[in-house]
């Protein structure tokens, strides 16, 4: 796989360390790895698609996270991408769940993008049973999402993502038994001075109970605590 460079609008941003959210996914996705990054669908065998939500809200700045996805590249749809609290995260049929209606908006392995029910092809379908960097740039200010394949920038998918009226989040989702997508690079543009000195001060942390220790208001901590969730 080619290392893929960060996009130049989160260049001079700072890490993201959000990840999947253990409260918002299908039953048949498993969280594993350092702090549940990999999400591992189907374990069993496949009877419908399942689905996992991201903990960071993206309705400011931008946004860029990779998603590492195993060999087993196969089935009706692999999906990435960004919907609201209200798409579903599972369905009990092997469907393109990412955009089946207006709450979502994916990329599937077979090269369509999908929303609000309609698709058209973006890009060459993913070779089968072969390993893959998916990079997602979600750009709240000009309201476009754009992908990159191993290193290569696909271009935008998406726009008018800033008109939604409810908060987004990434959301993967994949309808084939024991596949797994985990969370790469994650960077975001800083939100205000604020922002920019507390992932100033996380990265001189080296572990992150250390924050507990540091001489800071309760309420500083908890907000310099939020930047990792």
């Amino acid at each position: 796989m080619v290392q893929q460079e960060i996009p130049e609008p989160v260049q001079n941003g700072c890490e993201d360390y959000w990840t999947w959210n253990k409260k918002h996914k299908a039953n048949e996705v498993q969280l594993n790895g350092n702090r549940g990054e990999t999400a591992h669908f189907h374990p069993n065998w496949s009877n419908g698609t399942a689905a996992v939500r991201g903990t960071r809200c993206l309705n400011y700045g931008r946004h860029y996270w990779e998603i590492k996805v195993s060999q087993r590249i196969f089935g009706t749809s692999m999906m990435f991408g960004v919907g609201t609290k209200k798409a579903r995260l599972y369905v009990d049929a092997f469907v393109n769940l990412l955009g089946e209606d207006g709450e979502s908006w994916g990329l599937s392995h077979k090269g369509l993008i999908w929303h609000n029910a309609k698709c058209r092809q973006y890009c060459k379908p993913f070779r089968e049973n072969e390993s893959t960097v998916i990079g997602i740039l979600f750009d709240w200010n000009n309201g476009t999402l754009s992908y990159y394949k191993d290193g290569e920038d696909m271009g935008v998918a998406f726009a008018g993502l800033n008109r939604c009226q409810d908060s987004l989040y990434p959301i993967v989702c994949s309808t084939a038994a024991k596949t797994e997508m985990t969370l790469g690079k994650r960077r975001r543009s800083f939100l205000n001075l604020q922002d920019r000195c507390r992932a100033t001060i996380i990265s001189k942390l080296r572990q992150e109970n250390e924050i507990d220790s540091l001489p800071l208001p309760n309420r500083i901590r908890t907000f310099v605590k939020d930047f990792l969730h």
